[in-house]
């Protein structure tokens, strides 16, 4: 699952037990998973009942987040450097090189990117004084501060999702997901960037 974190707090009722509701043109899982075993008979239900609740969270809170993120007035793309940036610790700067292999980027895409970013305050973009080849590509306060708008704004939503889940329940859930996590990671250990850029 890509990490999103940051988008903001989303209106999210309360989830229970039940099935979820569907979409307007979606089924619900119970009917997904029915459809699936008429037509594959080898289906373990339970396998995919796991993955297509998976699938349809991720889908949804990638969905609250962009929503979210656009209040602040900046794209996921960008929120992905501003993060980015922020994990390399401060002063919080990288080449345009290595932002773009952290991001699954090419390097067009990061300089167009960069180039928007830093029209938008959120980032400089210098010769290294050390080395005047080399570009460094700095958060600003400005970026830093819309970061940190994000992440308060996360907790709100996050908490809200996990509302319904005691504290022993949000520590066995984690665990698991880290161990299918961990499973994915170590089968396809390049599948954490992109198919295509997505500017």
């Amino acid at each position: 699952m890509k990490d999103f974190r940051g988008w903001g707090r989303a209106i999210l009722p309360a989830m229970s037990e039940s099935t979820e509701e569907p979409g307007p043109s979606e089924p619900s899982l119970d009917e997904q998973i029915a459809a699936y075993q008429r037509e594959f008979r080898d289906l373990d239900p339970q396998v995919e009942q796991v993955v297509s609740a998976l699938g349809r969270l991720n889908r949804r809170m990638n969905v609250a987040y962009g929503r979210q993120v656009a209040a602040l007035g900046i794209s996921n793309a960008e929120w992905e450097v501003l993060k980015t940036l922020v994990l390399a610790g401060a002063p919080y700067r990288l080449g345009p090189g290595e932002l773009a292999k952290r991001l699954g980027l090419t390097p067009a895409a990061m300089t167009h990117r960069i180039d928007r970013m830093a029209g938008e305050g959120l980032v400089t973009r210098d010769r290294d004084e050390n080395n005047r080849v080399r570009v460094i590509v700095e958060l600003t306060d400005e970026g830093r501060t819309k970061w940190l708008e994000a992440m308060r704004m996360a907790s709100d939503f996050e908490e809200d999702l996990l509302q319904d889940l005691s504290g022993d329940e949000r520590g066995v859930l984690g665990e698991l997901l880290v161990r299918l996590l961990r499973r994915v990671e170590h089968a396809q250990p390049d599948a954490g960037g992109r198919l295509t850029d997505l500017d």
